[in-house]
C-alpha cells in the first residue's frame, strides 16, 4: 500500500438484507445513504489512525474496488474514513472503543 491509502475488505455482501423485524430487503430497493463496516486488511506507510484489523465505517458510495486473487477490496484514503473501532482503544478508563 502506498502514503495514505487503506485497503478494506467489507462485512457484508451486496444483495438482499434481512431488517431487524426479518422482513427481506431486495438488493434494488432505494435506500438512503448508508455507511457500511469493513475490516482493515493493509494499510500505507503515512497512515496513522488505524492498523490492520480494525473495523471501520465508510460511506460505500466513495469507494474504488479492486479484486485481488478472487477477493474483492475497496481502496480508500484515511480521510475517507468515518470512524475506528478497535480493541486498542479499549484499554483507557473512558473509552467505548470506537474513535471518531
Amino acid at each position: 500500500m502506498l502514503h495514505d491509502r487503506v485497503l478494506v475488505r467489507t462485512d457484508i455482501p451486496e444483495g438482499e438484507r434481512r431488517s431487524s423485524g426479518g422482513i427481506v430487503i431486495p438488493a434494488t430497493a432505494a435506500v438512503g445513504r448508508r455507511l457500511a463496516w469493513a475490516e482493515v486488511v493493509a494499510v500505507g506507510q503515512n497512515v496513522r489512525t488505524v492498523e490492520p484489523g480494525d473495523r471501520v465505517l465508510y460511506d460505500p458510495e466513495d469507494r474504488a474496488e479492486v479484486e485481488v486473487r478472487g477477493v474483492a477490496y475497496v481502496l480508500m484514503r484515511e480521510r475517507d474514513l468515518h470512524a475506528v473501532a478497535a480493541d486498542r482503544f479499549q484499554g483507557s478508563e473512558d473509552s467505548t472503543g470506537l474513535y471518531l
